[in-house]
């Protein structure tokens, strides 16, 4: 069981970084043994993928749509996963959730987005201003 709570989202200006914080409470497993993610929904449209990384923070995978703007890292000894944003555009503004699976295997998260993930956050909302 993975309890997750979002932090960090905020309104911002185009061109501004911003990062996102994600703690994470695990009961029976360390946290190492879970992949965590990013993910983002915009109003009115589906909730997609952004970024995942493994749970030795060795390995990720990002939407094409950030590659080169956003990095996601994990402190496996704090519980928690992080998203730098950098040089936000207006079209980056959704909600951003946490997602944590149990299997190991992220490309398989990259590919499947949303339906490879078994654990969810709250959001927590990101706009950015033109």
């Amino acid at each position: 069981q993975v309890e997750l709570e979002e932090s960090g989202g905020r309104l911002v200006q185009a061109g501004d970084s911003l990062t996102l914080s994600c703690s994470a409470s695990v009961v029976g497993r360390a946290i190492s043994s879970y992949p965590l993610g990013w993910f983002r929904q915009a109003p009115g449209q589906e909730r997609e993928f952004v970024a995942v990384v493994s749970g030795s923070g060795l390995s990720t995978y990002y939407a094409d749509f950030v590659k080169g703007r956003f990095t996601i890292s994990r402190d496996n000894a704090r519980n928690t996963v992080t998203l730098q944003m950098n040089s936000l555009k207006p079209e980056d503004t959704a909600v951003y959730y946490c997602a944590a699976d149990n299997a190991p295997n992220i490309y398989n998260k990259y590919r499947r987005g949303v339906a490879a993930m078994s654990y969810w956050g709250k959001g927590t909302p990101v706009t950015v201003s033109s």
